[in-house]
């Protein structure tokens, strides 16, 4: 009773006590968990203009991509598509929304039905997109498939935002425009001429080598030009690669595997107690089906003539008896052992035309409604003309042909040589003899053949093949990840070069890696490589190893650069060029003391050219190059001035204006006003995101996910 009483005095404290106990496990479990805010910025992939992009709706856009780009494309262009789309969304809706711009349910209805409007399946039977349908579509998706459904969706989004884009950059067109002065000048820069006479004195009759750039003039260069010189962070790496390759004892053992398959073996069967003999290639029966059951290419029917035969075994193979076998030879990555199974003769190429019937449900079929059994009949019954008069297979050709690269070509399929068609369709051309017309069916239809003409009948063979790939044991695949290992622990207390040296392993470095790069030379797409480089835990000096495909790469971060303005060294190979050009000019300059054209080219040991009819929209002379400044100066100079020196793209000139030709003038210069106009429009899509996206600012936490 007298602990009840006490705690009843002290109520109060022992709330406060109880509060503060539960407010420091909110919190501790809150920092331990990195915190809500930490937890938004996990859940965040960029901030474009302060909007946050969502990782998990930017992952499943990505999915989409990578589905709609199939095997032609990788995951980090995946990302790099989506993330184009996300800033240019993100920075045009903001310009949507400051000016107010929408577009109404009405609108995207319309547009819809302008790009579903060839889709058969919105088409009714007469071939007119049915509003109907498409509503009947999108309810049956949205009830059988939520993926459907959301494709569904996105795409009027897309086509909604579309249109909202289209109106925005619309209205800049509309104040994109020129006027007649400004015709007036296109007019005159491409119909005014000017004759001249000149001398030039060529950047290149000094040596580079003559003229000294110090590191820093190229510092001073690139301070007063720092938004040509930005630089992204980067990494720079260097690795030796271990390929997992059969050793030559591994090769032998291949080799005498694929030995013991020519000939016959006894083999005792376990569950008869009795000793069997297994027929080898040169004794088999069922040739397709021994070479199926042990070998890592399936049997081959073909005929093959004797340049379609391994160079190295070409010979011997193709003067082979039927039934006689060849090997253990190597060929390429594999060891075979093959038997000839039958010669015949057969022409190299064939010319043959075709006639398509198609039939209800086959890709080749279009919109025709007829069956399998018609299609039979129909293209029985144009076999049948056609051998009674083949002067009629064009005209049959062009009105029943389902193959619309050739019908009115009267089927014409030109030459082709054996295996270029399909089997059936092959098989029927090689098969039979000029003059031949027949009926063979494949997955595309029936196909009405008249073969008109065959080449260079000659030898082939059919040759049945065992071969086994040339692969590293289970001993030289450990014996290399060994090997691996120890150079790994090597570079701890060595030097990266030097241990590569020891082992005469070959050092590849690998400079400017950038943060959302994906391919490295010589490696191809290693991503995982990329992105331990940029890890902010990873070290200069820092050794890990790859598995890769063909082993494993042994990779040392050897440098970090931060995102800025680039370095000296970084810089020089584009400012030194710069600065010696300047230097060569100022140089050449110094040397112009007389004032004639005549006068400078005696003195530089140099010739006086001429050039007609310059104008300022195409500004190149013929045996100079493009030089604007040049052509510039002398439409800005008097007939007979003699200018200055110029410094051009390619040297240092002195003109004289021998002539001036003005254009005759227009009446009206609106054509011209009009062509300007068009292309500064035609720049506003581009540019206009170029300028959103540059005033932008973006937060890019992409290469934190992928």
């Amino acid at each position: 009773m007298a602990v009840l009483n006490k705690i009843r005095q002290r109520s109060v404290f022992l709330i406060v006590i109880i509060a503060l106990a539960l407010f420091s496990f909110v919190i501790g479990d809150l920092i331990r968990n990195g915190g809500a805010i930490s937890q938004k910025a996990e859940n965040t992939i960029a901030t474009i203009n302060g909007k946050d992009i969502d990782r998990t709706d930017f992952a499943r856009k990505v999915e989409a991509a990578s589905r709609n780009f199939g095997g032609s494309g990788s995951s980090i262009q995946a990302v790099n598509y989506v993330w184009n789309q996300e800033v240019r969304q993100a920075v045009f809706e903001e310009q949507f929304e400051e000016l107010g711009i929408t577009v109404g349910e009405e609108q995207v209805n319309e547009l819809l039905e302008e790009s579903l409007a060839n889709n058969p399946t919105f088409q009714n039977e007469a071939g007119v997109f049915d509003k109907a349908k498409m509503q009947e579509y999108v309810a049956n998706i949205q009830a059988t498939s939520p993926q459907a459904y959301q494709q569904w969706l996105d795409y009027e989004i897309s086509v909604s935002k579309g249109a909202v884009e289209e109106t925005y950059l619309t209205m800049i067109k509309a104040g994109v425009g020129s006027t007649l002065k400004e015709g007036e000048l296109a007019y005159k820069m491409e119909n005014d001429n000017v004759d001249i006479k000149y001398v030039q004195l060529p950047f290149s009759s000094i040596k580079d080598e003559d003229v000294k750039v110090s590191d820093a003039e190229i510092q001073s260069y690139i301070d007063k030009h720092p938004g040509q010189y930005k630089a992204d962070a980067s990494r720079s790496i260097r690795y030796v690669m271990f390929t997992e390759t059969a050793s030559q004892e591994d090769e032998d053992e291949i080799k005498a595997e694929v030995a013991t398959l020519l000939n016959d073996k006894a083999e005792f069967n376990t569950t008869t107690k009795t000793t069997d003999s297994i027929s080898g290639l040169r004794n088999v029966k069922n040739v397709e089906e021994f070479v199926n059951q042990n070998s890592a290419i399936k049997f081959d029917n073909r005929f093959k003539f004797k340049k379609d035969l391994p160079t190295a075994v070409a010979d011997t193979l193709y003067n082979l008896a039927i039934g006689d076998v060849f090997g253990p030879y190597k060929d390429g990555e594999f060891f075979k052992i093959s038997k000839v199974v039958a010669q015949k003769q057969m022409p190299d190429s064939v010319k043959a035309s075709h006639i398509l019937v198609s039939w209800e449900g086959l890709r080749t079929a279009g919109d025709l409604k007829r069956t399998k059994e018609e299609a039979k009949t129909l293209a029985d019954s144009i076999m049948n003309v056609v051998k009674g008069d083949k002067s009629k297979f064009s005209s049959l050709a062009s009105e029943f042909s389902a193959d619309v690269s050739n019908k009115d070509k009267a089927g014409d399929l030109g030459y082709f040589v054996p295996g270029a068609m399909v089997p059936t369709f092959n098989d029927f051309c090689f098969e039979n003899e000029t003059g031949t017309v027949g009926v063979v069916e494949t997955q595309f239809g029936y196909h009405i053949i008249n073969i008109e003409d065959q080449k260079n009948q000659q030898k082939a063979i059919q040759v049945a093949t065992v071969a086994r790939k040339i692969e590293p044991s289970e001993k030289t695949i450990n014996s290399i990840f060994t090997e691996t290992t120890k150079f790994q622990i090597a570079t701890k207390d060595k030097d990266f070069e030097e241990v590569s040296k020891e082992s005469n392993l070959t050092v590849r470095p690998v400079n400017k890696i950038k943060e959302l790069d994906e391919n490295i030379p010589g490696l191809g797409a290693r991503r995982a490589i990329v992105q331990w480089a940029f890890n902010e835990e990873s070290n200069v000096g820092d050794v890990k190893r790859f598995d890769v495909p063909e082993g494993y790469a042994v990779v040392q971060l050897t440098a970090k650069a931060s995102k800025g303005t680039m370095s000296v060294k970084d810089a020089s190979a584009s400012v030194k060029s710069i600065l010696i050009k300047e230097k060569k000019a100022e140089l050449l300059k110094n040397k112009i003391s007389a004032k004639s054209v005549e006068d400078i080219a005696k003195n530089q040991a140099q010739v006086v050219k001429t050039a007609s009819a310059l104008n300022m929209k195409t500004p190149t002379i013929s045996g100079a190059g493009t030089e604007p400044k040049v052509i510039g100066t002398a439409f800005a100079i008097n007939t007979g001035d003699v200018s200055n020196p110029i410094v051009g793209n390619n040297g240092v000139y002195v003109v004289e204006v021998t002539k001036k030709t003005p254009a005759s003038g227009l009446d009206t210069y609106i054509s011209y006003a009009a062509q300007t106009s068009k292309s500064q429009a035609g720049l506003v899509n581009s540019k206009v995101f170029e300028a959103l996206k540059e005033a932008a600012e973006i937060e890019d936490k992409r290469a934190k996910f992928y």
